[in-house]
């Protein structure tokens, strides 16, 4: 007991040192963003809205360059990096589809392909086969093109530019990428599924 005591002052520390780093704290303010950047829009301030949009994506790469050179990662920061960036595109678009900047359906379908990815992990999780989440090079061109979207859509209403033709050409292209995307994720995560059942039954 007398040892144990004497490590627990330290290892706390450790955990304190994991939790409060600077990439840590870059993505809490990401987090923090969230809520400022729907306000602008909502309050019509899309060219504030647009700047707090690439100043979060650029906080994003700062903070995953910090944790490389400063050897700083994190298993909190390895969850709540990604977690900060999908919903803050998630918010910026149904934001911009709850005042007519992009069409509500695409809205729902960015929405609907995250619930159905996040639901098939946990239902996996429950089943006691937790799938090996590998990020597709479909789906890291997906994420690009609705950051991409967004911020054009940012850009042109926040500033009142017009570019309807590109950004149709976007909307339909990240539909595409979206729905195509989340098809292979169900039917990776389907596969695993089978291959579960199947190495189960033979080593029983």
């Amino acid at each position: 007991m007398g040892n144990s005591d004497r490590r627990d002052p330290a290892a706390a520390g450790a955990v304190r040192d994991t939790l409060v780093t600077l990439p840590n704290l870059i993505t809490m303010a990401r987090l923090c963003a969230v809520p400022a950047t729907v306000w602008l829009i909502l309050n019509g301030r899309l060219d504030l809205a647009f700047w707090m949009f690439v100043g979060a994506g650029v906080s994003d790469a700062v903070d995953g360059w910090l944790a490389r050179v400063r050897d700083a990662r994190s298993a909190l920061g390895a969850i709540l990096d990604p977690v900060a960036d999908k919903l803050l595109l998630v918010c910026v678009y149904v934001t911009l589809a709850a005042i007519g900047v992009l069409p509500d359906w695409l809205a729902i379908l960015v929405v609907f392909r995250d619930l159905v990815i996040v639901g098939g992990v946990l239902v996996l999780w429950v089943l006691g086969q937790p799938p090996a989440i590998r990020p597709m090079m479909l789906s890291k061109l997906n994420t690009a093109l609705q950051i991409a979207l967004a911020a054009v859509a940012l850009l042109l209403a926040g500033f009142d530019l017009r570019a309807d033709g590109l950004v149709s050409a976007m909307v339909w292209t990240v539909a595409g990428t979206t729905l195509a995307s989340g098809a292979i994720y169900v039917a990776a995560a389907l596969r695993n599924q089978r291959g579960g059942q199947r190495g189960g039954g033979e080593g029983a």
